[in-house]
């Protein structure tokens, strides 16, 4: 192996989506945005269509028009940004559904698409996107009369079962969307877990589906395999990699692994991650370089001619903790340089 091999299990991606669906009794859509979180767009989206997602959710116009090209007509694709300026060409012509956010989105809309289904965001209390309680009253008459399809909003503290910020969501949600005869959706992953009073008519999972927390049950989706480069042995005193931050206090084997920070293998992660030759944990040592880094190899008993970062033994988001981060980042930092392979 000459380059470094990222597999993507997209059985184990239908089985999260399943697991997540079974939770609940409405619709279960999937959020495929930034690449399907990197691990893509079109491989992801084709396996979870024909598990039986029909409804997708992206961040963009533009990513709506590949899934689009990928899918086909039939499955409703929603964009996350709405109808902004310059987008009514992409929306029109490839049946997106924008999700307006404001006034200006509403009026853009119904002058530039009359007649071309939306949906609405409302904002209750993250301060993202969506329309304000004093938006939504002056503008839910005219907007009810245009006939949206899905009404949402998002959850800020949803990953965070205690907090109060989720009961106060739900009851700003509650409260706007009283009344109206239209579906409705407030939770992704961390909402589905929240329990049934989050569900709503559907639910639009994203990181539990690739792997990620807080979906602890989760199946793994991701391995990263990379090459060694090369193994070269230590003294005590001599040091690895930019600006000599690890210094070898006993006789060392240290592997050079090809791969570093130009493929997603972040430079902060440097310190406390660890690499593994099948299950032994190797510690990384030095700073994370553009295209290496290196491993302190000491214990094994087996020079290895490659190395797993993320697999059973350490998930994305043991990884990104180790580097300060989220696993949703680690994701998608992934970069293009890797062999992609998919297990059917």
């Amino acid at each position: 192996m000459s380059s470094p091999t990222l597999t993507i299990d997209l059985q184990a991606l239908i089985a999260n989506w399943r697991a997540l669906d079974a939770m609940t009794t409405c619709e279960t859509a999937a959020v495929v945005k930034a690449d399907a979180y990197g691990l893509g767009l079109g491989r992801v989206s084709k396996a979870l269509a024909g598990a039986g997602v029909r409804h997708f959710f992206v961040a963009q116009a533009n990513e709506g028009v590949e899934l689009r090209k990928v899918l086909g007509p039939g499955p409703r694709i929603s964009v996350f940004s709405g109808h902004m300026a310059g987008d009514a060409g992409l929306l029109g012509a490839n049946d997106l559904t924008p999700m307006l956010n404001s006034v200006d989105q509403m009026l853009r809309h119904v002058e530039s698409l009359p007649g071309h289904r939306f949906g609405i965001q409302l904002d209750t209390g993250m301060n993202r996107l969506g329309m304000e309680p004093g938006e939504w009253v002056a503008l839910r008459d005219i907007a009810v009369a245009q006939k949206p399809v899905l009404v949402m909003s998002h959850l800020a503290c949803g990953d965070q079962p205690d907090h109060p910020m989720n009961a106060h969501q739900l009851n700003s949600f509650k409260e706007m969307s009283g009344e109206l005869d239209v579906p409705l959706s407030l939770s992704a992953t961390a909402g589905i877990l929240l329990g049934k009073d989050y569900h709503f008519s559907l639910t639009r999972p994203g990181i539990g589906l690739y792997g990620g927390l807080p979906f602890g049950a989760a199946q793994p989706v991701v391995t990263l395999d990379v090459p060694v480069i090369q193994i070269r042995e230590l003294e005590p005193g001599e040091t690895v990699g930019y600006g000599n931050t690890w210094v070898a206090t006993r006789p060392s084997r240290i592997a050079t692994l090809g791969a570093g920070y130009a493929d997603g293998l972040i430079r902060a992660m440097g310190g406390g991650a660890r690499v593994f030759a099948d299950d032994v944990a190797c510690p990384l040592v030095g700073r994370v370089s553009m295209d290496m880094l290196g491993v302190d190899v000491t214990e094994l008993t087996e020079d290895p001619t490659h190395m797993s970062i993320l697999g059973p033994q350490q998930s994305v988001d043991d990884l990104a903790r180790e580097a300060g981060t989220i696993g949703y980042e680690i994701l998608t930092s992934l970069g293009p340089r890797y062999a992609r392979l998919y297990r059917e």
